[in-house]
């Protein structure tokens, strides 16, 4: 297994099904900072729920459309990021992040995210990647615009959680606009 150092103490490594009980200890620690944003958190609850999800993106990691991978700061998963979606055709992507407390500060989400791009650009040659978040979601919207995205657009009372109805904001990065905030 391939891992990417983040920072000194931090790396960035595939999540596989096999890693279902930490992957719920984790999700655990986080859900009541991931909940409101990331769907499956709701539904990871225990082993079985927890090892679905991560076969779903092992599934997809295999036909090439999504792949998960966690943060792990110190050797404990704090976090992760994922490709929610990742189409060669189109040559576009969604990116999204989650993390529990112990993963907050220090960047690890953004040099995460940084990874997926250069793999989504400069590996893959996708065209554009995109970012979903809820506009109630500063921190998400902060790691948007710390990797330079912009915001294409609101789309207004997307979603529904407990009982509330929320706006979804999507931000993008194309290529060039990559390459060039690169060089």
């Amino acid at each position: 297994m391939f891992s990417v150092p983040l920072t000194e103490n931090a790396e960035l490594r595939p999540l596989e099904p096999w890693q279902a009980p930490e992957f719920l200890a984790h999700i655990d620690r986080a859900r009541a900072h991931t909940d409101p944003w990331i769907p499956w958190a709701t539904r990871s609850t225990d082993l079985d729920s927890a090892r679905a999800t991560l076969q779903r993106y092992a599934d997809g990691q295999a036909a090439d459309t999504s792949r998960i991978y966690g943060i792990w700061r110190d050797g404990t998963l704090v976090g992760g990021v994922m490709f929610v979606h990742f189409d060669t055709r189109s040559g576009n992507c969604e990116i999204g992040a989650w993390t529990e407390p112990a993963g907050q500060g220090g960047g690890l989400i953004t040099a995460a995210v940084r990874q997926l791009l250069d793999y989504a650009f400069t590996t893959r040659g996708l065209h554009r990647a995109e970012w979903w978040c809820s506009a109630a979601n500063a921190r998400s919207r902060a790691v948007a615009e710390r990797v330079g995205m912009r915001r294409d657009g609101v789309l207004r009372e997307w979603f529904l959680h407990d009982g509330v109805r929320h706006d979804k904001e999507i931000w993008a990065v194309l290529a060039p606009e990559w390459a060039a905030a690169r060089a």
